[in-house]
């Protein structure tokens, strides 16, 4: 049996800024598929500008470092060249697009960023079915307007549905959970989980621990102003639930911090 190929999204060194205002201050992580990493910190900690500089959103501008998906640079990359590389962003807030449905809207992005002779259209339509059902979305929802009209909860959970019909190699998805009621994180955040495997590495960004005590991540970073100052595990969410960031912020400016023990 072949072993499954890895793949890796490597940052070094980021330095990104918002209309003139330097907000990422070198930011390092990798990521490889497999992996599903949580990236937790403050408001203006700078985890979206991360997830939009990494996008290539024309509003955040990268003023120095590197980023490598699979050793190519990502940088050098337009939007949709990125996406066909392979990385998805899904939204904070998503965005509505009159005229366009959803299940069009599905249907062009995959033959866009999956260009092959011929396109399987009884799986493409099967795998949207059962996906969603995970998420709780009725089958009308295709035939609708991008968004429109959504509730947020049914706007993350669109976003959670294209990431699952993409197949993407690496997923950045921004406060998936943020204006959720508790069943709808548990709907997202179990979704998520079932699209877990070797060949897709997530990046998820929040503030808080409920949504991932459904993804139970492999790694937990933690961004304080515009660095990573500390990595760890599980357990470092918890103790971020429980004590807040100002312990934290003493880390930046040094070596990324490991794990302190609990208590």
């Amino acid at each position: 049996m072949t072993a499954k190929e890895e793949h890796t999204l490597v940052v070094k060194g980021l330095h990104a800024s918002v209309g003139g205002k330097e907000i990422l201050r070198g930011v390092d992580l990798t990521l490889r598929s497999g992996e599903l990493a949580a990236m937790m910190g403050p408001n203006g900690s700078g985890k979206s500008t991360l997830a939009y500089a990494l996008m290539g959103h024309p509003k955040y501008t990268v003023t120095s470092g590197q980023v490598w998906l699979d050793g190519r640079d990502l940088l050098s990359m337009t939007v949709d060249q990125r996406a066909r590389a392979g990385l998805f962003l899904g939204f904070q807030y998503p965005v509505e697009v009159s005229g366009l449905s959803l299940s069009k809207f599905l249907w062009t992005a995959y033959t866009q960023t999956h260009p092959t002779p011929e396109v399987d259209t009884d799986e493409f339509q099967a795998r949207l079915d059962r996906n969603l059902g995970y998420l709780g979305l009725d089958a009308s929802f295709l035939k609708r307007p991008l968004n429109e009209g959504f509730s947020g909860g049914e706007k993350k959970r669109t976003e959670v549905l294209q990431m699952a019909t993409l197949q993407p190699r690496f997923a950045i998805l921004d406060e998936p959970d943020s204006g959720l009621d508790i069943d709808a994180v548990r709907s997202v955040g179990e979704t998520v989980n079932r699209l877990r495997g070797p060949e897709i590495g997530m990046l998820v960004v929040t503030h808080y621990l409920r949504i991932l005590k459904y993804l139970k991540p492999d790694k937990v970073y933690v961004m304080v102003d515009g660095v990573v100052a500390m990595e760890g595990e599980q357990e470092l969410a918890e103790q971020l639930e429980s004590k807040g960031y100002d312990w934290v912020k003493e880390a930046v400016g040094g070596p990324r911090t490991p794990l302190p023990p609990s208590g």
